[in-house]
This record gives structure tokens, C-alpha cells and sequence, in this order.
């Protein structure tokens, strides 16, 4: 009830119901209100006496006006958030095989705090050191436990523990998987849902100044290409052809066709020279090169070095030409 601050009306006295009489706010100090406004706030329950009914008044605030909860401890003991021993244990219950690869993982209870206090169920969670992949898990695991959407970013530079730790641990626990107990008797854990991509980083395209790379390799920019138009990654099954019902295109033959999505193709014209501007190079589409490329009656996105092709020609045959390097987007 009293602060340092100076209040003109904050010098009365005050009768506590046990009938002490306080003649006034500690020294150098002044109520913070009026006797006007003490008076209506204690007759509405807004003021703690104490036990006894006799202490300097307090204002008093109830649960329903204020956030639930405390404020976080700066201190978090092993008890509450977990230690080493216990991560290594959360691991080998998962995958037995993998007991010495991390000197310090971290315990899933340990990150729940963390997420806890920095997340709400829609956010995003990057983690740029993913190691064993306890992220994904406790995401993962708060997404059950509130219905919530968080989204996950792993990023692993050890291939080896990319594939065979991270990413076959969120598959485990999302699916569901099998363990034995300290008897040796199996047990099943449910899955806890949810689900993830496992991408594998390219190789650089383009340079400090945002300019691709002249040695760039032609899978390479065609990967970045089909993301870019479709939000898509470059399909790893091939095309099938309209005709013959025969695949046109996979991921390893390096076609000119890169795949069809919501019924647009994606073309990348690209000899690997990104400045070959030759009309019969492969960079440049021509009438011929159109000729040539695997048909496709809907709309059509072609990428190369040159077009020779009229504006009107372009829309008459539902092409829409981006040209290398300048309509490659870097993201």
C-alpha cells in the first residue's frame, strides 16, 4: 500500500480490523491512494490484513487478473530438468546401438523447460546443432501433449549421425517402436504422431554477391530451380510420358524436364557453361530445342542462357522463359 513517491493525499490513518490503529505509512513513505479509494478497496476485498487482521494493509490481486504461473528460476537443478545420464538412457532406449556417440546429450525434460517458457504451439524451433535430435523429440512430444502445431528445423553436418541418429530417432518416435526394459522383456512405446523431411544440404550455388557460381553443376541448380517454383523437392521417381505410359525423366539422367506440379512443367535448359548463349549450345530455346523437349499440353516454366523464341509465341504456347542468371532466385 505505501511507495517513496510523494502523494499530497497519502498521510491518514488507518483503523485495521482487529481495531489497530496505524497512524500512518512507514517513514518516508505515503500511500499510494486516497483514503476515498482505500476505503471502497477494502470494502470490495482488496486489501490483506494479515491473519490476525491486525498488519500494515496490502493491496490484495487475484488469480483471474493476473498470467497464471511464476516467473522462471534462473538455477535448474537435475531433479526438475534432468542430467547426462539420463539423456544417454532416453537414447539407448530408442536406439540400443547408439551408446557412445554423444559425451553430453541433452535430457528431454531439460529442453521441455526451455521450450516451455520460449514457445507458444505454433512457432517455429530451429536448432542448429541437432546431434542426437532431442529437439524434434520434445517438440514432438508438446505438440501431443497441448494439440499444438510447432514446427521443427534439425540441422546436422555429420551425415553419418543425420541418418542413422537424428533423423531415425524422430522416425522412431513419431511412429512408435519397441525397447526392452531393464528385465529384458520388450515393450512397446506408442508413437507420438507427427512427421518430418529429411533434406541433405547442395552444394553452394551462389556467390557473396548473390551471383550463381560458374562451375555450378546442372542436378544442382536443377534441384534449387524446382524448389524455387514449386516449394517442391526435385522428384526422385521419373515422369511418366503421356504417350507411352514410360518414365522421361529421373533424378540421375539430367533430362530437361524436371517434373510437372499442379499441372505446370518445370524445364531447365542447361549444358553445364552458364554463359553458353550458342543458338544450338542446349542453353538457348529455339523452335528446335521446343521440338525436343518432352511434351506437355499445360502450362510450361523453361529456364536457360537465351530465348528466340517471340513474346507472342511464348503466350500463344503457355511458356513462361526465365532466363540464367538473372530470374534464378536465390531464395
Amino acid at each position: 500500500m505505501s511507495a517513496r513517491n510523494y502523494y499530497s493525499q497519502g498521510t491518514y490513518s488507518i483503523t485495521a480490523p482487529s481495531g489497530r490503529v496505524i497512524a500512518g505509512p512507514p517513514k518516508g513513505m505515503y500511500w499510494r491512494v486516497s483514503k476515498e479509494t482505500f476505503e471502497e478497496m477494502n470494502k470490495g476485498n482488496r486489501i490483506w490484513w494479515g491473519k490476525a487482521g491486525g498488519n500494515v494493509p496490502r493491496i490484495k490481486r487475484f488469480l483471474t487478473e493476473v498470467q497464471e504461473g511464476v516467473v522462471p528460476q534462473t538455477i535448474w537443478f537435475h531433479q526438475e530438468v534432468g542430467n547426462t545420464q539420463e539423456a544417454k538412457k532416453e537414447i539407448v532406449k530408442i536406439i540400443p546401438d547408439e551408446t557412445d556417440v554423444f559425451i553430453t546429450p541433452k535430457p528431454t525434460r531439460l529442453l521441455q523447460r526451455i521450450f516451455q517458457i520460449a514457445t507458444n504451439p505454433g512457432d517455429l524451433v530451429l536448432d542448429s546443432f541437432a546431434g542426437s535430435g532431442t529437439t524434434g523429440d520434445v517438440v514432438l512430444q508438446m505438440n501431443k501433449e497441448d494439440d499444438g502445431n510447432r514446427h521443427f528445423i534439425l540441422v546436422e553436418m555429420d551425415k553419418n549421425i543425420a541418418q542413422n541418429i537424428t533423423a531415425e530417432r524422430l522416425k522412431r518416435v513419431a511412429q512408435g517402436y519397441t525397447y526392452k526394459d531393464q528385465k529384458g522383456n520388450k515393450k512397446k512405446e506408442a508413437g507420438l504422431g507427427g512427421g518430418f523431411r529429411f533434406c541433405e544440404l547442395g552444394a553452394t550455388l551462389f556467390d557473396a554477391e548473390g551471383q550463381i557460381r560458374e562451375e555450378v553443376k546442372y542436378n544442382d541448380l536443377a534441384q534449387h530451380v524446382y524448389f524455387i517454383e514449386t516449394g517442391q523437392p526435385l522428384p526422385l521417381t521419373p515422369i511418366p510420358s503421356p504417350k507411352s505410359g514410360r518414365g522421361v525423366r529421373s533424378a540421375k539422367n539430367q533430362f530437361p524436364l524436371l517434373g510437372i506440379h499442379n499441372g505446370t512443367a518445370v524445364y531447365l535448359l542447361y549444358n553445364g557453361i552458364l554463359k553458353d548463349k550458342k543458338a544450338n549450345g542446349g542453353n538457348v530455346l529455339t523452335r528446335a530445342m521446343l521440338q525436343s523437349l518432352p511434351k506437355h499440353e499445360g502450362i510450361k516454366i523453361i529456364y536457360g542462357n537465351g530465348c528466340l523464341l517471340s513474346e507472342d509465341k511464348l503466350r500463344e504456347l503457355g511458356i513462361t522463359f526465365r532466363q540464367i542468371p538473372y530470374e534464378v532466385k536465390a531464395s
